[in-house]
């Protein structure tokens, strides 16, 4: 029986992980930071099936006492300072866990489990102002927030492990990925409540930023499949996850609301709060590489998905579609 250790588990990626590992029998150590407020709704179904562990990826000593006590077979890191607005006002503590948090994880691994094989979560975002369209594993970075730039570091602080200390280390650049376990922050996630509550009467709205901007959106359910295949794989590389199409958060409106009945223009304001300082226009990725090496493909389309998360939300609210 394999075991992983899987930080972020309380995330949105880390809960659908889980479940995935967990019906392939592995054991499963999930890390979460000490807090006065725990957020366990996302995992609450398999709670008793996950062995809890406390660590931070600020402190190297708990990081390693945590490889130590799980001795896990696979480390996914999907820990991070991950809400692109909030690096603009907490650019170093953004650094500190987004960047530095994978240096510190990198080394408790090399020292006290340096056989265990690494995933690292990087981002579409690191492409920030795209030299090239569609983005592949090649394509030069140009990372436009503090978010991008932090995760660029993990990226090649990962690379850096895997070539200097023959580390099994591995990063996904995972483009944009949804589901209804989304934090209300997100955008996706801020448009489908939005649509619920605004059929269910409790508001008349939504305010946006840039509707033009253009995102590959995909399932998260279907992203961390890739996240696994790359640990199986002969040799660790890195990899592109995307569904290879991209939409305007028009559009992302506009399935929204009809989903629930109702139509975008009438609920949508544009709001100059939600403009970022840098905007990252268009986020399009080839995903050719993963589907010819690990054999993955996306199952949910965007409609589906989008679909998937306002019913969701209504559901929640009692709301009938």
């Amino acid at each position: 029986m394999k075991s992983a250790l899987i930080t972020g588990l309380t995330g949105q990626d880390g809960s659908y992980l889980a479940e995935l590992l967990l019906e392939k029998g592995y054991t499963v150590h999930g890390m979460h930071r000490r807090s006065s407020t725990e957020t366990w709704h996302r995992i609450e179904h398999i709670m008793d099936r996950i062995n809890l562990i406390q660590g931070d990826l600020l402190d190297q000593n708990s990081l390693q006492s945590v490889i130590a006590e799980t001795q896990p077979d696979e480390v996914y890191n999907l820990a991070a300072q991950s809400f692109v607005p909030t690096s603009w006002s907490q650019p170093l503590l953004t650094g500190e866990i987004t960047a530095l948090g994978v240096t510190r994880l990198l080394e408790a691994i090399r020292v006290v489990k340096p056989g265990a094989r690494f995933y690292q979560a990087s981002t579409s975002e690191m492409f920030g102002k795209v030299q090239a369209v569609p983005q592949t594993e090649s394509t030069p970075f140009y990372p436009r927030s503090p978010y991008g730039v932090s995760k660029l570091y993990g990226h090649w602080i990962t690379i850096n492990y895997r070539e200097s200390y023959g580390l099994y280390a591995c990063s996904g650049i995972l483009f944009n990925h949804e589901s209804p376990r989304r934090g209300l922050e997100f955008v996706t996630r801020k448009v489908s409540h939005g649509v619920a509550r605004i059929r269910a009467g409790l508001q008349r709205e939504i305010r946006m930023g840039n509707l033009d901007a253009q995102r590959d959106w995909g399932y998260a359910g279907d992203y961390v499949e890739a996240m696994w295949l790359m640990l199986q794989q002969p040799e660790p590389d890195d990899f592109v996850i995307a569904t290879g199409e991209t939409h305007p958060v028009r559009r992302l409106c506009e399935v929204a609301f009809a989903a629930a009945g109702l139509h975008w223009e009438d609920h949508v304001v544009v709001d100059p709060r939600f403009v970022r300082p840098a905007e990252v226009d268009l986020l399009i990725g080839d995903p050719t590489k993963a589907k010819t090496k690990l054999g993955w493909k996306p199952r949910v389309s965007f409609e589906q998905l989008i679909e998937m998360m306002v019913r969701a939300d209504c559901e929640q609210l009692g709301v009938p579609l």
